[in-house]
Order: C-alpha cells, then sequence, then structure tokens
C-alpha cells in the first residue's frame, strides 16, 4: 500500500515537477537531488586519493594537517556554485546530508582518512543560524557521520563573535576577521581525538584555519579537513 505521504508527493508533482538543484533542468531520479547529467558533470576533485594535495597546499606552513580534501571544485556561474547556493540560501539543507552520505563513502576507503574519532562542523553564529534554519556545515557533516560510522557534534565548536562579510578580503584580512570568533565550550571532551573539521566552501581557508588553531590548543589533538567544494583559481 502506498503512504499518504508518498501520494501526496507524486500529487504535487504533476503540477511542481521535482528539478535538479544544480541545473533546474532535468528530474532527478529516485531519491536524488541532482540529475544524471549533473552526477557526471559536477567536477570532482579526487583529492582524498591524494595525502598532498591542491586542498592541503593552502595550509602549509600554517598548521599540520592530518589529511585534507574537498568533493568538487567551486568557480562562479558553476553547477557546483548552484548547489551550494541551494544549500546556503534556498533552505535545501537535505543538499549538505546526501553531499556528506557520498563523500562519506569515498573517505571511508581513503588511508589518509582513517582513524577519526570525531566530525565537527563549522559553526555559525547563533544569530544568523536562527534566520537560516540550520547550519548547513553541520548537515554535511550529518552525512559524513552516517557514511563513516563516526559520532559528529554539533556544538563541539562555538562561534562568539558574528564577522562581517567576508567577500572582498585578502587572506590575511579574512584571518585577523576570523580568528577570534571561534572557541571550544568543552576542551576536555575533545583531548587526545582525531578531529575531522568540516565546512561548505573552502576559499583561503581562513575559518576553517581559526577554526583548527583552536582544537589544537587542546592537548593530543589532531585535526583533518573535508569540504564540499574548493574554490578554484580561474
Amino acid at each position: 500500500m502506498v503512504a499518504p505521504r508518498q501520494l501526496f508527493e507524486d500529487f504535487l508533482a504533476l503540477f511542481y515537477p521535482r528539478l535538479c538543484l544544480a541545473c533546474g533542468q532535468h528530474p532527478p531520479t529516485g531519491d536524488d537531488l541532482t540529475c544524471t547529467v549533473c552526477q557526471y558533470q559536477l567536477p570532482q576533485t579526487n583529492f582524498h586519493l591524494e595525502r598532498e594535495n591542491g586542498f592541503t597546499e593552502h595550509f602549509w606552513g600554517r598548521l599540520p594537517l592530518q589529511a585534507g580534501a574537498a568533493r568538487y571544485y567551486f568557480t562562479k556561474k558553476s553547477k557546483t556554485q548552484q548547489l551550494i547556493h541551494q544549500l546556503k540560501y534556498g533552505g535545501q539543507a537535505r543538499v549538505g546530508l546526501q553531499v556528506g552520505r557520498q563523500y562519506g563513502r569515498e573517505l571511508r576507503d581513503a588511508p589518509h582518512f582513517r582513524g577519526i574519532d570525531l566530525i565537527v562542523p563549522v559553526p555559525l553564529h547563533p544569530r544568523k543560524q536562527k534566520m537560516r534554519g540550520y547550519n548547513q556545515s553541520d548537515s554535511f557533516a550529518r552525512g559524513l557521520s552516517e557514511s563513516l560510522q563516526r559520532p559528529w557534534q554539533a556544538h563541539a565548536l562555538q562561534r562568539v563573535s558574528p564577522s562581517p562579510s567576508q567577500t572582498q578580503k585578502t587572506r590575511i584580512e579574512r584571518f585577523e576577521n576570523v580568528r577570534r570568533a571561534f572557541r571550544v565550550p568543552r576542551p576536555a571532551n575533545l583531548r587526545g581525538k582525531h578531529l575531522l573539521l568540516v565546512d561548505d566552501v573552502l576559499t583561503t581557508g581562513a575559518t576553517l584555519e581559526a577554526c583548527a588553531l583552536q582544537i589544537l590548543a587542546i592537548p593530543g589533538t589532531t585535526v583533518s579537513m573535508a569540504t564540499i567544494a574548493m574554490a578554484q583559481q580561474s
């Protein structure tokens, strides 16, 4: 017997067909959020296959990173940008969850990402999260947690002050903008753990660096990182 919810969704689909969140043109298949064409065309980095890669280069000389990778390249006016836009501004928290599940299956087989104890999302300031309704990085963390079969902790880090927009700022300006914006409320819970710090997009790395330095100040901690996308220099 078909569930009433499914019948209702099928009825709505007659008038409002579900379209790919990356291209907005073709219907996705099954429970996917992107169509088959976009699944092949979204530019994957394959960084998880290499210990040193374009992601980890961002942090050379800045902090000791165990492993780092992004699933997609991000460029302006691209399908990746559209997908991230839907996640952050379109109310589509499920994008983070689904990409996290998919990427988690890949990271699970990557030797550089073994030994993760806890997955920690970059937090939003409470005021911003209230406006958005969710933290997009936490959605990604939950998806990773399901596939990696490792716990995640949404509030292991706290954002204690909102910071102005990072747009048009240099890497140094961005870091100065966020370096005092985060804190670890319960350091004892992280002591001695290998943490996977996750965010939606890596641009300059300033936000991730600021968060990682707070974590690495706790004795015995190590940090790896993963993001949905990484900005590709044009």
